[in-house]
């Protein structure tokens, strides 16, 4: 069991088409100062993998609770059969880097890859962030300021769930002694 926060990946097909995956094998990891790479895992033959790896390039589309039907439909379809337009969503494009966006998300890094590491079956992409479209409804500070209650993402650990309610900061609990 390993808790994931749930995405869905966004290529272009050969045909400039828009291609969409859930992936929740994603992180992040810090490049040097506040410079963060997205690090993305993808298993088997997928569609979404192989854009990947041909164009270099990626929209990592955060799915809230109330995506989480899109992203079931994305899961349970393959593009190698075909077309995903059963379910109605609107497509946008990423502001600094040519990929396809989900309308819906609430958070969306538009990012170019790096490095790709292979491990078995495996495809590991680091990913250099040139863009994150948040929606203008959350207010923060930065990126570590945002109430998740409010962003409301799926998380994934064999079965989907939502997050319940915020229990702190780093630095709320320091104090050892005991009151």
């Amino acid at each position: 069991m390993c808790v994931q926060p749930a995405f869905i990946i966004g290529t272009n097909n050969e045909d400039g088409s828009a291609n969409f995956a859930p992936i929740t094998w994603v992180s992040i990891t810090s490049l040097q100062g506040s410079e963060y790479m997205l690090v993305i895992s993808m298993f088997g033959t997928k569609v979404t993998k192989r854009n990947v790896r041909r164009t270099g390039v990626l929209s990592a589309n955060l799915v809230s609770t109330d995506m989480l039907r899109l992203m079931d439909y994305f899961g349970t379809h393959s593009a190698k059969d075909g077309k995903k337009e059963a379910l109605p969503y609107g497509v946008g494009r990423g502001e600094a880097v040519d990929v396809p966006t989900l309308d819906l998300s609430p958070w969306v890094y538009e990012c170019e890859v790096e490095q790709a590491v292979e491990t078995g079956e495996s495809t590991t992409f680091f990913c250099r962030i040139r863009n994150i479209q948040i929606d203008e409804t959350f207010e923060f500070a930065d990126s570590f300021d945002i109430d998740l209650t409010k962003l409301d993402p799926v998380v994934y650990s064999g079965m989907y769930h939502s997050i319940g309610k915020v229990l702190g900061r780093i630095g709320d609990f320091a104090n050892l002694s005991e009151e």
